[in-house]
């Protein structure tokens, strides 16, 4: 323990030396968690939207107002004909070309019925589909408050009628930023955890202090216990920054216990730093250690579900996505902050973790070659 004690005083003093890896440890962290739930948002808004009308009847006129007013478009053009409305699309000017055909009126209330033209840009496909679901459910609403259908006469008879109450849980207003705020911080976690232990080992062999530990009688599990142990720290630290920033900024409060919190990330923070350690075992220099993380900590990224849901991925990407430790982590932490959570709940999603920490951590304690 003496050693591992002088180990960890060296550690300390060589992460607080550096003014640049203190910045980069809690400021610039702090700095993303408070701006990028604010941008990283995929609420579909401000849908630009072009409109033929070739009636001029006040139905089509309180059509376009009913558009306009849903909050969720915005009305950039009226060209005279849908070969100019088209044009606005191919220039990148419009999403979407509504057409209201001549005769709309007059067919709505003589024949019951008119069709609509809808033309939409789906290059995004998430936009395309989102804001034609979005534009149809006003058409919807517009077409049940019609006077003409409202004044109709009913049908003989009593008919039955359905009425459908949905309840949100855990997210009554549906605020996507409760969403995604607790994902953005275990992506932080990752990519501190991640970068800066893999630089850590392979700067000593860059400067030469490796070779002088090398020569000590240092057993090799209290080198890598003694790099591992101060990041540990300093993930929590960041850690408790995070949930700070969370609760002053954004007014999210973990519904569940903090300590099943802490636990999670404890033992995640275990896992992700044993990998970054891994890496520096293998790399013999920054710039490899760099490339060699950024190629796996992409992939974790992408595939841990924090941007999209795992089970709309393919089945082969769902499978390789539970050899992932973010994963589990995101989810745990999803689950905890808005659901509430216990850890006897998570107990699947801690056993993963705790495996990948043995795993990583004995890895790289058996991959790191030291010399006597």
């Amino acid at each position: 323990m003496k050693t591992l004690s002088f180990i960890l005083q060296k550690e300390f003093k060589q992460i607080f030396r550096d003014k640049t890896i203190l910045a980069m440890m809690f400021v610039a962290p702090m700095m993303q968690l408070i701006i990028l739930p604010l941008v990283a948002n995929f609420d579909v808004k401000n849908i630009n939207l072009v409109y033929v009308d070739h009636d001029q009847s006040p139905y089509s006129q309180q059509l376009i107002q009913k558009i306009s007013s849903s909050g969720y478009f915005r009305l950039v053009d009226a060209p005279f004909s849908y070969k100019e409305g088209l044009a606005l699309i191919e220039d990148g000017q419009a999403d979407a070309v509504l057409e209201i055909p001549e005769g709309f009126e007059r067919s709505l209330i003589r024949e019951g019925g008119q069709a609509l033209g809808l033309s939409i840009d789906a290059i995004n496909g998430s936009k395309s589909s989102l804001g034609g679901a979005y534009l149809l459910s006003v058409i919807r609403e517009f077409n049940a408050e019609l006077d003409v259908n409202v004044k109709a006469p009913q049908r003989i008879g009593a008919v039955a009628k359905l009425n459908v109450a949905t309840t949100h849980w855990y997210n009554s207003h549906l605020q996507y930023t409760r969403y995604i705020v607790p994902g953005i911080l275990a992506i932080l976690l990752t990519i501190i955890g991640g970068f800066l232990s893999a630089l850590n080992v392979v700067k000593e062999k860059e400067i030469g202090t490796i070779e002088q530990i090398n020569v000590t009688p240092i057993r090799k599990w209290q080198f890598i216990l003694g790099k591992l142990i101060p990041f540990l720290v300093v993930g929590l630290i960041l850690f408790t920054l995070g949930l700070t920033v969370m609760y002053v900024v954004y007014g999210i409060f973990p519904a569940g216990s903090l300590l099943t919190l802490y636990t999670f990330a404890t033992m995640y923070l275990i896992a992700i730093l044993g990998f970054g350690l891994l890496v520096s075992t293998y790399a013999d220099s920054q710039l490899q250690a760099m490339f060699i993380a950024y190629f796996f900590i992409m992939i974790f990224l992408l595939m841990s579900g924090f941007l999209t849901s795992v089970d709309s991925m393919p089945a082969w990407s769902q499978v390789v996505s539970r050899f992932i430790p973010v994963t589990h982590f995101v989810s745990a932490m999803r689950q905890i902050v808005l659901k509430g959570s216990s850890l006897v709940q998570l107990s699947h999603e801690f056993l993963y973790l705790l495996g990948f920490a043995i795993v990583l951590n004995s890895w790289a304690v058996w991959n790191y070659r030291k010399t006597s």
